[in-house]
């Protein structure tokens, strides 16, 4: 389906914008590493439990996509190079790429690290054309970061993400098809999205949706109009079968929200070989706390809630989370409270995952906390949360004299006894760093 417009669409006809970079991890580890070009090169988990999270054209064009186990897609290409992220080396990226964005309307919304919407209503003043604008930022990242994107405009968020999928390359019978870049969804192009898209096209319909959809019988976006809501939200929840119900139509009143809180910061790690001691699980929350912790105080904030993930290697996983009267950014203090949430669960079966979170921040000029001679009276999770406490406050001088050398001289420069490993200090700054799985070799 192709869109050449023969015209400058309007503001009112063309108000959201959706940026979308090209295969971005493998884009910027190839930027790195120039005799990457031209091969199939992926970022995810390189093990045997792995995960594809990044794909270059190259290896798509032999079927590896993101989400696909890496095993599957070693079969698929036998000389795949599979990369570890470097989620520092992407953020800074993003960044780059969202202040590219900040250039054209202050009005973006990011979505993670590589995607971003834009209302450009806000330069109506400014006598702004939709398609001269996106075209402008898109020659800009190209220029500037030296990477690819699609770019899609459209009437609402629905049309405009649609539209920026289609304005990419894509791989038809082995073979690379170049995309057009820029894609202006008119009414016309709509009305036919809309009578040929399947379900599987549409915002918020991932696999497992998708089957359920199709199980009904609905398999065209076309279908969805036909079916009763009540009959839909039996089976997905009133929430998304209004949602897919109103896509149908071509409707989506979801605005740009342009400051999006954080709500989590998290490092999740799957293992090669699953945990089997309780003593193992506690000693990578200390690790896991470390990198957190960083985070934390990296953006100047506190977090008052720690969550831990255990997934065990039935696939089965159980949550556990503790809200404190007060913020926290220490590695020992959240360490303290994930070990206690571990210590609460009976971890009687093998650990194939181990995730810690904190969320419910506050600015650290706000957090007030005070020395507690409290004991916990014998209550682990008590007991934890006065070490939690005793450490947040105690510490305060260690954790700014060695965040300041950090700053200095490198993020491995210094580090506590935690970080010490067989093969020297390991400063592991790098949240979800082990997101797509263990590593395992890099190239066959």
């Amino acid at each position: 389906m192709s869109n050449s417009p023969t015209r400058e669409p309007t503001l009112d006809e063309a108000p959201i914008l959706h940026i979308d970079l090209d295969a971005f991890f493998a884009s910027i580890e190839i930027l790195d590493d120039p005799s990457l070009r031209g091969r199939p090169v992926c970022v995810g988990g390189s093990g045997e439990r792995g995960v594809i999270a990044s794909a270059s054209y190259e290896a798509r064009r032999h079927g590896v996509r993101s989400a696909m186990p890496s095993v599957v897609a070693r079969r698929a290409c036998p000389d795949l190079i599979i990369l570890p992220g470097r989620f520092d080396r992407y953020e800074e990226y993003s960044q780059r790429f969202h202040a590219l964005v900040n250039d054209l309307t202050p009005d973006y919304e990011p979505l993670g690290l590589d995607e971003v919407f834009a209302d450009l209503r806000s330069l109506r003043r400014l006598g702004a054309r939709p398609l001269e604008s996106a075209r402008g930022l898109r020659l800009r990242i190209r220029d500037e970061l030296k990477l690819e994107c699609g770019v899609g405009l459209g009437r609402n968020k629905l049309f405009a993400k649609l539209a920026s999928k289609k304005s990419k390359p894509h791989v038809v019978q082995g073979q690379l098809v170049q995309g057009e870049g820029v894609v202006w969804v008119d009414r016309e192009l709509e009305e036919r999205w809309l009578r040929e898209l399947p379900v599987r096209a549409l915002w918020g319909v991932g696999p497992q949706t998708a089957k359920k959809l199709h199980d009904l019988g609905l398999r065209w976006v076309r279908d969805l109009v036909k079916v009763d809501e009540s009959t839909l939200a039996a089976h997905l929840g009133p929430a998304l079968a209004s949602s897919l119900v109103a896509y149908a139509r071509g409707d989506d009143e979801r605005p740009v929200v342009t400051q999006r809180d954080l709500k989590s910061l998290g490092h999740d790690e799957t293992f090669a070989v699953s945990l089997v001691t309780l003593d193992q699980v506690l000693d990578h929350c200390r690790h896991h706390a470390g990198i957190v912790a960083r985070s934390v105080r990296a953006r100047s904030q506190v977090a008052r809630t720690v969550s831990v993930v255990l997934r065990f290697d039935d696939l089965t996983s159980l949550s556990r989370s503790q809200t404190l009267p007060f913020g926290i950014d220490d590695e020992g203090a959240i360490a303290a409270v994930a070990q206690a949430l571990v210590r609460s669960v009976d971890v009687n079966r093998p650990v194939r995952l181990l995730g810690l979170y904190a969320s419910s921040f506050l600015d650290r000029e706000r957090n007030q906390v005070q020395l507690s001679f409290d004991v916990g009276g014998g209550d682990p999770l008590g007991d934890a949360l006065a070490v939690s406490r005793s450490q947040q406050v105690s510490a305060a001088a260690l954790r700014d004299a060695l965040d300041d050398i950090r700053r200095r001289y490198g993020a491995e420069s210094v580090g506590v006894a935690a970080d010490l490993r067989s093969d020297g200090l390991r400063v592991d700054r790098q949240r979800g760093s082990h997101a797509f799985g263990p590593e395992g070799p890099t190239s066959p």
